[in-house]
C-alpha cells in the first residue's frame, strides 16, 4: 500500500502544474479575445465622422509702394550715399487694399522721412535689413490704423 500512496502523491503533484498551465492558457486566450473585440468595437463599429471642409486660407494681397530714393545721413565731408528701395506691402485681405490705397502718400512720406535718417552702417548685413523691415512695418501700421499690414517686403534695395 505504501507503494500505492507514493504513486498517487507523485501523480497529484504532476497534475497540479498541468492544470495551472491550462488555467493560465485559458485566461490568456480570453484576454486576447476580449482585447480583440474591444479593438474592433473601438475602430470599426462607430459611425464614420464626416469632417467639415475647411476653407483654404486666402492668399495674401500685395500693394506696391512707389519707388523711394533718398540720400543717407552721413558725417560732413563724407561721400554722399543714396538708398533706392522698391517696397511691397503684404496685406492679409483683398478688401483692406482699397482701404489702404488712399493712405499711400502718408505711407511714402513716413518711409522717406525715416530712411533719410539712416546711415549706410545701419543697413549692414541681414540684421540691418531686418530692423529696417520692422521699423517700416511699425510705421505703416501707424499710418493705416485700424487696418493692419502683415509685412513690408523688399523687391529691390540698392545703396550707392
Amino acid at each position: 500500500m505504501a507503494d500505492n500512496d507514493s504513486t498517487e502523491d507523485g501523480a497529484g503533484e504532476a497534475a497540479a502544474p498541468k492544470s495551472k498551465f491550462k488555467l493560465i492558457a485559458i485566461v490568456v486566450v480570453g484576454l486576447v479575445l476580449a482585447s480583440g473585440a474591444g479593438a474592433y468595437f473601438f475602430l470599426f463599429s462607430h459611425p464614420k465622422e464626416t469632417h467639415a471642409e475647411v476653407a483654404a486660407p486666402k492668399p495674401p494681397s500685395f500693394l506696391d509702394v512707389p519707388e523711394i530714393l533718398v540720400n543717407l545721413a552721413g558725417q560732413p565731408g563724407d561721400r554722399v550715399q543714396y538708398l533706392k528701395a522698391k517696397i511691397v506691402l503684404e496685406i492679409k485681405d483683398e478688401k483692406l487694399v482699397e482701404l489702404i490705397k488712399p493712405s499711400m502718400p502718408r505711407i511714402t512720406d513716413m518711409f522717406q522721412t525715416y530712411m533719410r535718417e539712416l546711415r549706410a552702417t545701419d543697413l549692414n548685413g541681414s540684421v540691418g535689413m531686418f530692423r529696417l523691415k520692422e521699423e517700416l512695418t511699425k510705421r505703416v501700421n501707424a499710418a493705416v490704423s485700424p487696418s493692419q499690414v502683415t509685412a513690408v517686403l523688399f523687391k529691390e534695395i540698392l545703396i550707392q
